[in-house]
């Protein structure tokens, strides 16, 4: 469970009990194949993965509000620096949150390192986001070029951190809109498949 007590979108109760099959079980525990990697990912692994995540962005995001709580107003780069960190912190927590709550999509559940460069993405796009003014954020003044620049200089190294990754996490990236792509184009084939035997099924029974 989370610090917000956010319960686990797939619990170990529900899993006992999930007909799935794509949900299978051995001698480490429950584990899908992920759609993206082609290996086991195990569900305990990855709730315990995010959950020692939002420990680390909570005490961060607690050290970054006192900074700059008592950081001068004058010193307008080092406020932007804790406000670039800042913004990361947060749309990280966000996703945490979203992933680890979900309990209707098998497709949230990832390695660590996969969670890892969906994040990366999600960042660069909630940045060119900011910079075209699509969004505002709370921590961003109105004019964002500073806080915009440490963005781009430190995004990459500050998600290393937070997950305790190390460089090379992110020599592979699955990029997210192709995970949902892949994920879409799965379900598609599966209702079709299955769309046929119904087919076959209601001719056979009018015959």
């Amino acid at each position: 469970m989370l610090s917000k007590n956010l319960k686990r979108g797939f619990p170990q109760e529900r899993l006992n009990k999930e007909k799935d099959p794509r949900i299978q079980k051995d001698e480490k525990g429950c584990f899908i194949y992920s759609l993206n990697e082609h290996a086991k990912v195990y569900f305990e692994d990855f709730y315990n993965f995010l959950e020692k995540a939002e420990e680390r962005c909570l005490a961060e995001k607690n050290k970054l509000e006192q900074k700059m709580a008592n950081c001068d107003s004058c010193r307008v780069e080092t406020l932007a620096f804790y406000r670039a960190r800042k913004v990361i912190v947060d749309l990280l927590l966000k996703n945490i949150y979203s992933f680890y709550g979900d309990g209707e999509n098998l497709g949230v559940i990832m390695s660590p390192w996969c969670f890892g460069t969906v994040m990366l993405e999600k960042v660069e796009i909630h940045k060119d986001r900011i910079a075209k003014g699509e969004i505002r954020e709370s921590n961003i003044p109105e004019y964002p070029y500073f806080v915009l620049k440490y963005m781009d200089e430190i995004y990459r190294k500050t998600l290393l951190e937070l997950f305790n990754f190390p460089e090379k996490a992110f020599s592979v990236r699955w990029q997210y809109t192709e995970l949902l792509k892949r994920y879409a184009k799965n379900l598609t084939e599966i209702n079709s498949a299955l769309q046929g035997i119904l087919f076959l099924i209601k001719n056979y029974n009018n015959t």
